[in-house]
This record gives C-alpha cells, structure tokens and sequence, in this order.
C-alpha cells in the first residue's frame, strides 16, 4: 500500500480538534485558539516530536512506522476502526488477527485517568508499554522522553542503553534481579506460544537473543510462566528504594494488562506515593525524601 499524505494530514487534523487536553491528562489552560489537542500536545502525548507530527499535518512528512502510527492512534483516542483507517492512509496494514494488539482503547485510557493516586501502566501481551498515567511517569521516569521502538519492558531490563542512565525503567520483583528476569523470558515464552505468527514478536526475541548474554542464558531454559500479582521494588532516583504491590489486572479481549502499583496506608511507600502526586515528574530535592528503610540500596535497573 502506498501512503496518501493528503488524506493521512486531514485526519490527523480532524481527530485532534476532537480531543481535549483534559483526556489525555495535560492542563486546558485559560487561552486556547484551537478547539481539542495543540500539536505539541499531541506529539507530547504520542512521545514524538513536535516536528515529525507537523511534517505529518501539512502532508510532508517520512513515511511513519507502525509504532509511530500506533502511537498517534492512543494519543487521539481513535476507535479501532478509525484507527485502520488511519494505518490504510499511512500505506500500512491495520493489525490483523493473531497478531498482538497494541492499540489501547479509548475506554480503558478514560479509565487511568481516573488513577489520579496509584501509578498505572497498559502493557501488551509482550510488555510494550502502551499507555501511562501521570504518576506511573513520576514513578519510572517520562515516558513520553523513551521512543516508542524502545517503549518495552524486555528491552530496557535486557538491552539498556545510555539514555535509559538515571531512570528507573526495570523494577525487581520477589526474588532479585534473576528472578524477576526469568519471569520476565517466562512471560514472553507464553506470549510466544499464542502469537508464532507475529513478526514484531519474532523481531524482539531475536533482538533480545543477539543483544543479551543474560536473555540468551535464560530463553532456551525458561518455561512459560504468567505474570502474578508480586511486590516490586523500584529504584527512583531522588526517593531511593520504593516497595510497592503489584496487581496485574487482564483485558481479556485484547490481550493487554493493566498494571497498578499501591502500598498499605501508613507506609514508607505510601508517604513516597503521596510525595509523588503532589509533585508529579517535577525534580525532587533531597530535603523532601520520605525516610525509607534500606533507601541508599542500589537496585540494576
């Protein structure tokens, strides 16, 4: 299929004049010249650039990824159908069954939202991460700031590179760092066995198989495990060591999680969770870190 600019920069256009900066998480603010998203809010939220989604508007622009498309697709909260419409014009082939679906629905973004408290994350069947809330970003870093390619749970544990320096993108669950790595092989065993014909699944074990010894070691010896409910320790730059429970709740029909992580009222990790909300992705100083247990540990990752 071959791209149709023209048609791609109208709708673009036309699916950002009907979202509201409120949907996607960002301040209305009291001037707005534009009716729905501004371009930076949409390339904010797509975690893109605000030139590429420009080129794109004005019918210039390369011919986008998957990911990208994929990505603008969450960012304006397009309908499946809208959203194949949106791949057909790109001059791509909308996801197609038996393959993984990274496309979150416009009702399960609506739904973080509403996490205003907890850190949440969407994740695929082969841990892409699809969609974030604020406090989920206050948490691991800005996710906005990974590119999308990159935005995969396996590739930061596994593949880390320079940028990721300074971000807490891979937790440690219960066991340590070797278990939670096994659980996570485990995890892409079991979604390689429901989708063999997927071929960006196929592309990030061979990835993986080149670019880690640590995954090559634990691939051909790891059977096929589902993520459970776990504590998960992250390592966040300023507040040091934070333990949080884990809850990995299934949306059956597309074959993605929603992952909340909370912690008991009264907590260290809670007054951190408290500490996190207030100040969201702002830099904190170290007169404001809660007092932890174990808070100068250095965790990989």
């Amino acid at each position: 299929m071959s791209i149709d600019r023209e048609a791609l920069a109208a709708a673009l256009r036309r699916a950002r004049t009907r979202v509201t900066p409120e949907e996607v998480g960002l301040p209305a603010g009291l001037r707005r010249r534009v009716p729905g998203l501004r371009r930076e809010e949409v390339a904010l939220a797509a975690g893109i650039s605000v030139d590429y989604v420009v080129r794109l508007e004005q019918a210039r622009g390369p011919h986008p990824s998957d990911q990208v498309v994929a990505a603008l697709a969450r960012a304006l909260r397009l309908e499946d159908d809208e959203r194949d419409h949106v791949f057909r014009l790109a001059g791509l082939a909308p996801p197609r069954a038996g393959t993984i679906d990274r496309h979150v629905r416009p009702a399960v973004l609506r739904m973080i939202d509403r996490f205003a408290d907890l850190p949440v994350l969407v994740l695929s069947a082969v841990s892409d991460v699809l969609a974030w809330n604020a406090m989920s970003s206050a948490l691991y870093g800005d996710w906005s700031a990974v590119a999308p390619e990159r935005r995969n749970q396996m590739r930061l544990r596994f593949l880390p590179l320079p940028e990721d320096a300074g971000r807490s993108m891979a937790g440690v669950g219960e066991g340590g760092w070797e278990e939670t790595s096994r659980r996570s092989v485990g995890h892409l065993r079991a979604a390689s066995g429901r989708y063999p014909d997927d071929e960006g699944l196929a592309q990030l074990v061979a990835d993986l198989e080149v670019g880690s010894e640590e995954f090559r070691r634990l691939w051909p010896e790891t059977d096929a495990t589902p993520w459970r409910a776990q504590t998960k320790a992250i390592e966040h730059r300023q507040l040091g060591r934070i333990e949080l429970d884990c809850q990995t709740l299934l949306l059956p029909d597309t074959d993605q999680s929603l992952v909340v992580y909370s912690a008991a009222p009264g907590s260290p990790a809670a007054a951190s969770l408290e500490l996190l909300r207030v100040v969201g992705t702002q830099e904190l100083t170290d007169a404001a870190r809660p007092q932890q247990a174990n808070a100068g540990r250095t965790i990989p990752g």
